[in-house]
């Protein structure tokens, strides 16, 4: 019968073309396409994060958990330098990077505040590098897994720099360790430079109203590379929140096609399940000379990165509505 209904359909094409008409567009995908279109964008190469934002969206809440002082041993890790003008200063789950330079360092990205006293400010003195050297802290976004260490850094003497939305929101909230006052609101396309590193600012809202990605460039060895740094990758905040989950497609074509443009080949986070950082860090004490950086995927790498955010959001709105 299906056999018989494609032949069908096939000879209703034929002839309709054949009037000079033209045929009507294909039928968008559905659910399974969408998630079709997400393995394949994933390879190899983002596996895990394929199944955090396509399979199991739906699993946690949506603010980065956590929990509130966890043991020390589940969370701690080294600071270690990834590019020669980058170090991560990260737990085990979160992200914080520090771009220095000798003219002073940004710091993309703060951590759960019982973290950031240990990772970022002990990180960068084991380092050899100054906390008070610090100029700028830049937010990727108002949730308690990036933010809480912002304070600590301010009061140190660094402009904390977040979008507007989520100024907004964590006004109205009550941060553990103090919450920073309000300083810098980031621009679309605000460049924010500290001697010869610049981080231009791209507004990504989805994961929150005020969400920031980041495009900046690392040197490896000398050789200059571009980033592309995905300021909210998850979709679990909005699971049921269709417009939300639209904002966010938007902002992942955003992000492909900024980094298309900057020839961007990498790809960061600020959560080690969404860019491996924990385990990358570790794979650099055994690269052999000649070797490809474990945190270089290609511009393609990079495209396939953002495409496989974008169908598994489509995915998930399907979902939301009902389909």
């Amino acid at each position: 019968m299906k056999f018989s209904s494609a032949i069908i359909a096939s000879a209703c094409l034929v002839a309709t073309t054949a009037l000079g008409q033209t045929p009507s567009a294909a039928p968008p995908p559905d659910y399974d396409g969408h998630l079709a279109a997400a393995k394949q964008a994933a390879g190899f190469d983002f596996t895990g994060t394929l199944a955090r934002l396509c399979v199991a969206p739906w699993a946690g809440p949506g603010g980065g958990g956590g929990g509130r002082n966890p043991p020390r041993a589940l969370w701690y890790a080294e600071p270690a330098k990834v590019f020669d003008n980058l170090v991560w200063l990260g737990t085990k789950v979160h992200s914080s990077w520090a771009l220095t330079d000798k003219d002073g360092i940004i710091i993309i990205d703060t951590l759960y505040n019982y973290a950031s006293g240990p990772e970022i400010i002990d990180g960068l003195k084991k380092m050899h590098l100054d906390p008070k050297d610090v100029k700028y802290v830049i937010v990727s976004h108002g949730h308690g897994d990036h933010d809480e260490g912002a304070k600590m850094l301010q009061d140190l003497g660094a402009h904390v720099v977040m979008g507007a939305p989520d100024w907004d929101a964590i006004a109205k909230t009550q941060m553990p360790g103090g919450n920073p006052k309000r300083d810098i609101v980031a621009g679309d396309g605000q460049k924010i430079t500290v001697g010869a590193n610049t981080v231009t600012i791209l507004t990504t809202p989805g994961h929150t109203p005020g969400t920031l990605s980041f495009l900046f460039t690392v040197k490896d060895q000398g050789k200059p590379l571009v980033v592309a740094y995905s300021g909210g990758t998850s979709n679990i905040p909005l699971v049921n929140d269709v417009p939300g989950l639209t904002q966010y497609i938007d902002s992942q074509r955003k992000m492909a096609k900024a980094a298309a443009a900057a020839g961007a080949s990498i790809v960061m986070s600020n959560h080690s399940e969404f860019d491996a950082a924990y385990t990358k860090v570790r794979l650099l004490a055994a690269r052999q000379p000649g070797e490809a950086h474990p945190y270089d995927v290609g511009s393609d790498g990079v495209q396939r990165y953002f495409k496989m955010a974008d169908e598994c959001a489509q995915a998930t709105r399907l979902k939301a509505q009902g389909h």
